[in-house]
Parts: C-alpha cells; structure tokens; sequence
C-alpha cells in the first residue's frame, strides 16, 4: 500500500468538495464514508439529506471553538491511502478498519485518545481512500504529528501483513504518478496499452533522448504526435509546457493535459533545461570509427558501446553525484535504442527502458556536468535512424547490449547499497529485459561464428589456442569450457586474415574491463574484438607460416549472417 501525505490546507469544505465530486478526469465514481470518528458522521454520498456543509461543520467543530486569533490557517489534514495496482479489491469493512490504523499511527487519533483529531475516510474508486482530518483535538491542542510520513509508511508494510496483500518496495519521493484503477479501466475501455499518462511520459522522454537543445525536444515531441501547450513568458520564452492524447477528452471535451512535472518529477521543463545547459558542448565521433564503412545505425551503436565502457568505470568507482548523472544517460540509451531496435528486440527494449526510467531518479542530486558522452551517443542512435536485426546493425546491437547489461546491474547493486528499494528493484527488471533482447538479437550471429570456428583447420585453431593462453593466461581454462568457445576463436581467425596482431588485440580486449564476472567470457570477447576490428588498422607483418586464406575485409560477423543458405 502506498500512502501520500497532501499538504494541510485551509479550507475543508473545498477538499470535501472534491472528495465528492466528479474528479479532475470524472474518475471519482461512487464516493462515500467508510469510516470517520464518530459513526453518526453525515455521508452526501449516501444520505440523501446530509450536505457537505453538514460535514464540514461537523469535522470543524474543534476549530470553530477556538477564539478565531486561535485558530491554525492549515487546519486540514489530508492523507490517501493507495492499493498495488495488481492486488485484490478490497472491501468497504477493509479500507474502514485500514482508516483506523493509519490515524492512529500518525498521532491524528490514537487509540483510546477521546480527545483525538476528528476525521472521516472516503472511497471514491477501487483501490484508494481518503482521510480527510482537521488539526485540532476535542481539547484545543494539536496533535503530535512527528514523522507521520514514515509511520503512515510502516503502517502500511504492516497492513499488507497482516491483509495478505502484495508487498509495496517503499520509495522516497522521487516516483512518477501511479495510475488509478479508474484509469487502468479507461485504458482497456479505449484499447490502448497504458493509461494516457503513461503513455505521455513514455513520448516525453522519447522526445528528451539524446535531444540537443529545447527546440529539437519540442520538435521530436510535435512528431510523436502529441498535443505540445507551452506556457510563455511575454518575451515569448516557454515557462513550461503541458501534453495531452490526440482525442483523449474529458466530459467537457476539452483535452486532458498533463504538466511535465505530473509525468515524472523529472520531466519539468526546468528540469530538462538543467540537462542541455550539462551538455552544450558535446563530444564528436571518435575518428577512427568515422573511417570505417559501418552503416550509420551500427557506427552510433559502436560509439555507444565505447562510451558506456566508460560510464561502467564511473558507476563503479566514482562519487555518488557522477553515478547518478551516468544512470540519467544510460536511461536515454535504453530510450534511444527502444525507439530505432529491430522488430526481433524492441519490445524488449521498450520494457527495458520503461522499468529503467525508475532506476534514474533518487534523492541523490546528479552531477549536470557529468552528463555529456552517453547523451551525445544517443543523440546519434536515434538520428542514424531503425537498425535492422542482422549483418552490421545486429552485431552492433549486440555489442552494445553486452556492455549495456553490467552497467544495468551494477545500477541494480548501486541503488541496493543506499537503500533505494523501489529503483533496484526496477533496475534489475531492466536487466531482464536487456538480456531477453540480447538473446533476440545475438543468437543468431553468434552460433554462425561458432559454427566457423569449429570449421577451421586444426593447425590455425591450435594457433589461436595458444594465443588466447598467452594474453589470457589466468583465463584461457575457463574459456575453452565455455560451449561459446569456438567463437573467439573464429574471431581470432578473422583478425589474422586481415594481418592484425592477434595477440595485442585480444590483449586490449580483455584489458578494456575485467572479465571474471562475465556470463559468458566468450560472448563478451567476441564483441569486443568485433569493437576493436574498427578501431584498429591492420599492421601487416610476415606471415610464412600460415596457409594462404582469401583475402577477408570485414569480420565473420558479417560473413556469415549475410551468407545465402545451403539448399
């Protein structure tokens, strides 16, 4: 259960109001008590005689009794209380007997205390309520509200117990707009596949990935086929910015609109400004992938994999605020690739990045600064255009789904260490995901390098054995276990046609970043050396001993997975 402390406010008739009413997108449906202080408590939603006026007065009493210069201006107490979304329906007898733990356990009303807050608990729709309370006991004092927020949380960990409900990941503020199980029904009603502010923060940050500045933001967000509302100054500058769904209206029909801040605390346009000032200047491509004859998708996804190298050594090693900034742009990869993946991997892309997205906030302030590369390389991925499943853009894809999977878990584990359950728990979802798009895209090329590998002569595969035992010598036992053995090996074989020296070159790979932790420390190779193949240039030396080969020019890779079957 998830409960949310709303700011106290003034006036208790206008909250009562909207408990009551219709609801800012008619969600409210049958609002009624399910409990309150004292059971005679008048209920406009049952009772056709009682008012809200009755009820205010009712609830106001205490603070109507105090001599008006004695009376607090914020006298309104108001607290939700909201189910899983995946739970059961709760009854009304349940959410009343969840009313009475929660104000007892934030000091409202104790249990016993007949001079307790007054206070009444509405349910408007399935899977919440509302406690509405006023801040003056039936003695004249206030009550003692110290830590309320982290009582109402436990209470609710402790309701779940002994309800037998799922158990809720406590957060720490930083978590996007839940929805309603009213707008879950809407959602179905209509055939789409998320209620309209899910579906709205999924365009923004569409939008946001890898955007140069604001106005190439609002563009992408236009072409999403959004409804964009900006509030201007009278400079004509954006002071901020509201979406809607093309055709979702409201009984009105008028546009629902939701602000950038309603998404997701951080889609506020100030918000999203603090990230195009981090990185107005961004890096180019490096020049040696500028040389080589990659298609445009798989050179952005060869630039990513450079620099996500990099970020894993920040996530791991550096400061906390540097960590943060680099789970922000590792978030705008995983949007970038979901939008340009190949049919075989984009749903799960797509997945990946919809259960990152809650990995790249904390209450931990990132370091602007730090945001610059991985940003730049999804800039790149999305402007390069769809990458197709096989040849050049699937080998790349899979390169940088290999780097992409230990920074996701080393993420899982950076958030687990500090305590953020709720964003470990959503990174290690994105890791599964990650992985299920990686087997989708990597199977294939991967069993036709083995398939070559396993091809080659003997002579020239012992010749690669003793290579890899030589630059990987604490390594090479565990390597020719592994069922991908043969490969590296493969790889290896494609390298020496080529006339690279095989043994700085697995050298360099395995020295990019250790190895020990791998899954696979031979899939791992394989792209690396794959990298590395566009990287570096071929340095012809002697080569008496080997047998003449046909000259190759790209990796084996591309060779195979664009090689006609036999019939």
């Amino acid at each position: 259960m998830i409960p949310k402390i709303h700011k106290c406010g003034g006036r208790t008739i206008g909250l009562i109001r909207y408990l009551y009413g219709p609801g800012a997108h008619e969600e409210h449906l049958d609002p009624h008590l399910v409990a309150a202080f004292d059971p005679l408590t008048p209920d406009p939603g049952r009772d056709p005689q009682a008012t809200y006026k009755q009820l205010q007065q009712r609830l106001d009493q205490p603070v109507e009794a105090l001599p008006e210069q004695h009376r607090p201006d914020k006298h309104v107490w108001h607290l939700s209380v909201r189910a899983a979304p995946d739970g059961p329906v709760l009854t009304d007898e349940d959410w009343a007997a969840i009313a009475y733990r929660m104000v007892a356990a934030t000091g409202i009303a104790p249990d016993g205390d007949e001079k307790a807050c007054r206070w009444a608990a509405v349910r408007h729709a399935d899977d919440h309520i509302h406690i509405i309370a006023t801040l003056v006991r039936e003695d004249g004092r206030r009550p003692r509200r110290h830590n309320e927020a982290r009582l109402a949380q436990a209470e609710c960990r402790s309701v779940e117990v002994d309800h037998g409900l799922r158990r809720i990941t406590p957060g720490d503020g930083t978590t996007a707009k839940r929805p309603t199980s009213v707008e879950r029904r809407k959602a179905e009603r209509l055939g789409r596949k998320a209620p309209s502010h899910e579906l709205l923060r999924e365009h923004v940050r569409h939008a946001l990935a890898g955007a140069a500045d604001e106005a190439e933001f609002f563009d992408r967000l236009a072409s999403e086929g959004v409804r964009v509302d900006k509030h201007l100054a009278p400079s004509g500058d954006a002071l901020g910015y509201k979406v809607a769904l093309v055709g979702d209206r409201n009984g009105a029909h008028e546009p629902i609109w939701y602000s950038g801040s309603a998404l997701a605390p951080d889609l506020s346009l100030p918000r999203i400004r603090k990230r195009f000032a981090a990185t107005a200047d961004l890096p180019g491509l490096p020049a040696a992938l500028g040389r080589t004859g990659l298609s445009a998708p798989a050179r952005a996804r060869h630039v990513t994999a450079e620099v996500a190298d990099s970020a894993l050594a920040s996530m791991a090693s550096r400061d906390d605020g540097t960590a943060a900034a680099q789970l922000i742009e590792v978030g705008e990869v995983l949007d970038a690739l979901a939008q340009t993946g190949a049919d075989s991997s984009r749903a799960e892309l797509r997945e990946a990045a919809r259960h990152f997205e809650r990995a790249t906030r904390s209450e931990i302030r990132a370091e602007d600064k730090e945001m610059c590369a991985l940003r730049r390389a999804a800039h790149q991925i999305v402007h390069s255009g769809p990458a197709i499943g096989s040849g050049q853009d699937g080998a790349a894809t899979s390169l940088v789904l290999d780097v992409l999977v230990p920074a996701v878990v080393i993420a899982t584990r950076w958030h687990a260490a500090r305590g953020h359950a709720q964003q470990a728990e959503a990174a290690q979802h994105a890791a599964d995901h990650l992985r299920a798009a990686y087997r989708a895209t990597a199977t294939a090329p991967l069993t036709a390098l083995r398939a070559h590998g396993r091809r080659l002569p003997a002579q020239a595969r012992q010749r690669h054995t003793d290579t890899i035992r030589t630059a990987l010598p604490h390594l090479s036992e565990r390597l020719q276990a592994e069922p991908g053995w043969d490969a590296p090996t493969a790889m290896l074989d494609q390298a020496d046609r080529a006339g690279r020296d095989t043994t700085a070159l697995l050298a360099k790979a395995a020295a990019q970043r250790e190895l020990d932790s791998a899954n696979s420390i031979s899939d791992t190779l394989v792209w690396r050396l794959h990298h590395l193949a566009y990287l570096t240039q071929p340095a012809p030396r002697p080569q008496l001993h080997r047998t003449t080969h046909a000259p190759a020019t790209t990796t084996v890779v591309h060779q195979e997975a664009n090689r006609p079957r036999q019939r």
